[in-house]
């Protein structure tokens, strides 16, 4: 049993045009399958000709959000432009491990932050908030778990038991770090309103049937949220 993520309604006064595709994953009883050879390559390459079209103004967009709850996006950009910068300067972006790989490629295709959670650490449901200051933040630091706490007012997605991404969607927790394409999964596609409603649905599409070819038989729930 999925539980449908919560928007706190003060996301609206940050984001008015947020809106995002939710997409939950049961490969319990999947099967073993692969992804197109180059499909990250692929998408790395359309980066490098200038793709897509709308990428500079939905990136500037993220950037105004984050500046507006007190982030330097510059420092910490959201996820989708800091994998943009990455292949902008480097051509490239390492492979990771496949369904990674994929998200990245569909994040780098549409401009569009793209996270991926492993849904059965959770505890509760995922919430986008804005933070008090006093939640717990699972992360590594050389070689060593160390807990963090956000900023106050902050957004950042968390559970019941603490935050699973800080700054929005900038850096992913270690508890909920989703490092195989088996259980119960997660996946969210963050836009703004300066990116076509019609490539959200695309790049859902994208990612849904990537998810299928590399799991096949794997149950696929999604679902449109907004603020």
């Amino acid at each position: 049993m999925f539980e449908s993520p919560v928007i706190d309604e003060r996301i609206k006064e940050i984001a008015p045009g947020f809106r995002a595709m939710s997409i939950h994953v049961d490969a319990t009883n999947a099967g073993e399958g692969s992804l197109p050879t180059g499909l990250l390559t692929d998408a790395c390459d359309y980066v490098l000709r200038g793709g897509p079209a709308w990428a500079d103004a939905h990136l500037t967009s993220w950037a105004d959000a984050y500046t507006r709850f007190g982030a330097k996006p510059n420092r910490t950009p959201c996820s989708s432009q800091a994998l943009r910068k990455r292949v902008l300067k480097d051509g490239m972006i390492p492979s990771i491990n496949p369904v990674v790989d994929l998200y990245n490629a569909v994040s780098l295709k549409y401009a569009i932050p793209v996270g991926g959670e492993n849904y059965d650490a959770y505890a509760g449901r995922p919430l986008l908030t804005v933070a008090d200051g006093r939640e717990p933040f699972e992360t590594v630091m050389n070689g060593e778990v160390v807990i963090e706490k956000p900023l106050p007012g902050e957004v950042i997605w968390r559970d019941d038991a603490g935050v699973t991404c800080r700054r929005w969607n900038w850096r992913q927790g270690t508890r909920t770090r989703l490092e195989a394409a088996d259980g119960r999964m997660w996946f969210v596609l963050e836009s703004l309103e300066t990116m076509p409603e019609g490539a959200l649905a695309e790049a859902s599409d994208m990612l849904v049937e990537g998810l299928n070819t590399l799991m096949p038989d794997c149950l696929v729930f999604a679902q449109r949220i907004a603020v």
